[in-house]
């Protein structure tokens, strides 16, 4: 959510960033400040009132003391006066803050300036490619066909049990999944995230604190008896360990991971693009967050992309990465890199992960700060990366490495597999 402070002190550079996402964002900002400006009259003019009941109650303590009994319950009595008017300005109070707070909340964060203007992901830039596109001597398979080839993912099996978008993994390709969270998060440990087992469900607190409610509740499941929602992805349990938190500056920045299974209704997703492993209504993924500096956060950000290509430089995997339009950015994103795998077979680029910066939106809602050097509170930077989700990456492996004789397992995964061929 953005700081009502940096909305009245840069109103004209809010509405510009906000226009590098295609919103016209002028008339909701000035209702913004519009709606500031009474909240702050509303409470200056009770705060009057309340001052004058105070005194009131002083003078009625004088008189009681001095023993001017009927003097003194003569003027208690037009301390009721008072606070009814008390009783008035809260509820106006409250009111005209649910108004601002549901106009804040309706607007997306605040996109860096070097974010590219555009409406969709026709407008997003190309800002790294990793290898070439591998060449076959014999007919590519799909990963589908090549899951009931060999017996490893059943689609059908999960529309029997659940329904579309819940596949069940076999034999070599459920020990394939379990090598891959294993690899992931053996080498964000060695990065220096610290591993983090949370919760698979939150509650509406936590969806908002990072910007899943009420922009993406249509997206994920709810559990009504108990009003909870299925995590969409770990970082949302994970940023909302720092909800309600001052932190010490010297712990900036905090480096967490964690694996969980992640829920997404995808509602409206049909098509050739959500074919097999494309897109999925639950599948694995391992999340780093990080909550950091400020002054620090943009280079965390590249740091971050360039530990999530490192991931798949050494899975052998042909990727481009795409600075993403304001147009195509998450709503709580103030920054956000995309890594695609190809998918020889289908010949389309898959997206694996998103990198992001939220700069101060998601800490802003959580109230997550840290206390600087001089002693000041000053909320946090909040990051977050897929590295990896699991899907599209498995996707990418059995069509990349698919030969005549089975799918070659990549070298950094043979540890884990135990086996290098799936046949």
């Amino acid at each position: 959510m953005l700081l009502i402070s940096a909305i009245r002190q840069n109103a004209s550079e809010i509405i510009k960033r906000l226009a590098i996402r295609g919103i016209q964002a002028e008339s909701t900002v000035n209702q913004i400040i519009q709606l500031d400006d009474e909240l702050r009259s509303i409470k200056t003019e009770m705060e009057k009132v309340q001052f004058d009941s105070n005194q009131l109650a002083t003078r009625v303590g004088q008189l009681m003391k001095e023993g001017k009994i009927a003097e003194g319950n003569e003027v208690k009595q037009q301390s009721t006066i008072f606070k009814e008017q008390i009783k008035e300005f809260s509820a106006q109070v409250e009111s005209t803050e649910i108004k601002l707070k549901d106009l804040l909340v309706t607007l997306p964060n605040t996109p860096d300036l070097s974010v590219p203007t555009g409406r969709d992901a026709n407008d997003n830039l190309e800002v790294g490619l990793y290898g070439e596109k591998k060449i076959f001597d014999f007919n590519t398979i799909p990963h589908w066909e090549l899951a009931s080839k060999y017996d490893i993912i059943d689609f059908e099996l999960g529309v029997k049990i659940t329904g579309a978008g819940f596949p069940v993994y076999k034999g070599k390709g459920a020990i394939l999944q379990r090598a891959l969270i294993q690899f992931f998060l053996n080498e964000a440990g060695k990065a220096g995230y610290t591993e983090i087992q949370p919760p698979l469900v939150v509650n509406a607190a936590s969806g908002f604190g990072t910007g899943q409610l009420p922009d993406k509740e249509g997206q994920m499941y709810y559990i009504q008896e108990d009003e909870l929602y299925l995590i969409p992805t770990a970082e949302v349990p994970i940023t909302n360990i720092y909800r309600d938190v001052i932190l010490n500056e010297n712990a900036l920045p905090i480096k967490n991971c964690g694996y969980t299974p992640c829920f997404r209704r995808e509602a409206g997703s049909y098509g050739a693009h959500v074919r097999g492993l494309n897109r999925l209504h639950q599948f694995d993924k391992v999340e780093i967050v990080q909550i950091a500096h400020p002054d620090k956060s943009y280079g965390i950000l590249e740091d971050m992309s360039n530990y999530v290509q490192s991931l798949l430089q050494k899975l052998g995997l042909h990727y481009r990465v795409l600075l993403l339009c304001g147009g195509d950015m998450g709503f709580a994103s103030a920054k956000t890199y995309d890594m695609e795998v190809w998918s020889p077979a289908q010949e389309m680029w898959l997206e694996c992960s998103s990198v992001s910066n939220f700069e101060t939106f998601q800490t802003n809602r959580l109230k997550c700060r840290f206390k600087n050097t001089e002693g000041k509170t000053v909320l946090a930077h909040s990051l977050n990366g897929s590295a990896l989700a699991l899907p599209r990456i498995v996707a990418a492996i059995l069509e990349t490495y698919q030969t005549p004789e089975g799918i070659v397992v990549p070298e950094v995964l043979q540890p884990y597999t135990g086996f290098n061929l799936i046949n």
